[in-house]
């Protein structure tokens, strides 16, 4: 929230969102819903823009692998991220995102220029 000044410069010409939170944490659940409405729901964007990544941190405990989110964050791409144990599977969704941005860019672009010629 004190940087609430700046989010209209971070969102300006933004393709895509990845919220990354630490799923032990009940608090960055809540943030999570503000986060979204901010920078997915107001731009607005797709929430096949939006990626959420649940990070865990080293030597964490509690069973968030089966984390279930309340709507509408239970719409959007989840994936759990522990650079200890798997960090390629990680890289891999990373990758699958933003091919999936720069897909939907193109076709953007291309629909544009369409509507500009007819």
């Amino acid at each position: 929230p004190r940087f609430e000044t700046c989010w209209p410069a971070l969102m300006k010409d933004s393709h895509g969102v990845v919220i990354v939170f630490n799923p032990e944490l009940p608090s960055h659940l809540k943030e999570m819903e503000m986060w979204y409405c901010w920078f997915v729901q107001q731009q607005p964007l797709l929430d096949s823009q939006c990626l959420l990544v649940a990070h865990h941190k080293p030597g964490s405990t509690g069973d968030t692998d089966n984390l279930s989110l309340a709507y509408p964050l239970n719409k959007l791409k989840l994936i759990h991220s522990n650079l200890e144990e798997d960090p390629e599977d990680v890289r891999m969704e990373f990758m699958k995102y933003f091919r999936n941005i720069i897909t939907f860019i193109n076709e953007s672009r291309e629909r544009e220029e369409m509507s500009i010629i007819s």
